[in-house]
């Protein structure tokens, strides 16, 4: 059984389109996590990119901190700290400092890299960083939640008599989450480990989405052969997500910057191939749409999306939205808004008790004889 109770949050890749100035930019990040904060979103992520020119976030542990300094509530996350790229006593020692200056708000969210130029820039072959992903992790791990002293020597880190001065903020422990793209590696590696996961929903475009109820089952799997366990509830999954009043509205705000995304992003820089078979490209975004790969639409059709994404990968914990420039930001604003607003209530029954109240009421109308006319 899935978790009945679907928390929401939002996962700034950051997918900035070229042209804007960067200072302004990462002003408006942090506006972001303000808003969110305010209407009671759960979590907010960022992530670490060097490179792409749309990718303008190298630090997310600086964006967190700046971040924890305007928010109150919400929970702060790096999406993700690439391991292979850092010494994991460093990431170990940034990630505990931030659950202190959070008070205990923070997930270190962690993975291998995706993009083949950051990992050039330092040296590393592509080939290496699932290797190195695991080597690491497992090293964090213990540094961050466990008791002893860490020794482990590889082929690109040393760890002699490790171990950090600070112990986590509470005393359960610090929260560490590991992403998966389309492999099994990442899950595996969660269930190994016993931490939680966050899937990546959102293929690039004209690819179908991962299988992740599979995705799932290895990390149930592995957790099992190690001893460990996963919940559900600990599972994040990212997909793009944009609400307007009506569906129409929606396309029409978003088309724009979905067509820029995807074969600007996508196809043009990355140049890989983002067509659909037997899809125009005026229609890309409907084909998107029909394939769950983004939800964009009225609330009740957002609604809807979300109901056949539980179904389809057995349950989850928390849905983060996708952050995107697809449309300009007051109406992304407003998007956020109308999600926390009107979708929301349907997943984490917020409103549950205010039907009960109408149901019973419209029940028991001859208890109250004098109100009838």
């Amino acid at each position: 059984m899935y978790p009945e109770h679907l928390e929401f949050g939002a996962f700034l890749s950051p997918m900035h389109p070229m042209g804007e100035d960067p200072t302004l930019q990462f002003e408006r990040d942090l506006e972001l996590a303000e808003h969110l904060d305010r209407l009671g979103y759960k979590e907010f992520w960022v992530g670490e990119h060097h490179s792409m020119g749309w990718n303008t976030i190298g630090s997310p542990e600086l964006i967190v901190a700046a971040a924890a300094s305007r928010t109150s509530r919400i929970t702060l996350a790096t999406g993700v700290t690439t391991l292979p790229y850092h010494h994991p006593f460093m990431v170990a020692s940034r990630a505990v400092h931030l659950d202190h200056l959070t008070r205990g708000r923070f997930v270190l969210g962690v993975g291998a890299g995706g993009i083949p130029t950051d990992a050039r820039m330092i040296g590393r072959e592509m080939s290496e960083l699932r290797g190195a992903f695991g080597e690491a992790l497992e090293a964090v791990v213990e540094l961050v939640n466990g008791e002893e002293r860490v020794t482990k020597k590889t082929s690109w880190f040393t760890l002699q008599d490790a171990k950090l001065q600070l112990s986590p903020y509470r005393p359960q422990g610090l929260e560490i989450a590991a992403a998966s793209v389309a492999s099994g590696n990442s899950m595996r590696l969660a269930g190994r480990h016993g931490i939680s996961t966050v899937s990546f929903g959102a293929p690039r475009p004209g690819h179908p989405r991962p299988d992740m109820r599979t995705q799932w089952a290895y990390a149930e799997e592995s957790a099992a052969e190690h001893g460990k366990s996963v919940d559900r509830k600990n599972w994040r999954i990212t997909l793009p997500v944009y609400v307007a009043e009506t569906r129409e509205q929606a396309l029409r705000d978003v088309r724009e910057g979905y067509d820029r995304w995807a074969y600007g992003y996508w196809g043009d820089i990355r140049g890989l191939d983002v067509s659909v078979a037997g899809v125009d490209r005026a229609q890309a975004l409907e084909a998107a749409i029909e394939a769950g790969s983004v939800l964009v639409g009225s609330v009740d059709d957002v609604v809807g999306g979300i109901q056949r994404l539980r179904e389809e990968v057995g349950g989850f914990g928390t849905l983060l939205v996708y952050a995107q420039d697809w449309a300009d930001w007051e109406k992304t604003r407003r998007s956020y808004d109308l999600l926390a607003r009107y979708v929301a209530p349907r997943f984490n029954g917020s409103t549950r008790r205010l039907y009960e109240a109408v149901d019973w009421y419209r029940g028991n109308r001859d208890l109250f004889p004098q109100l009838i006319p």
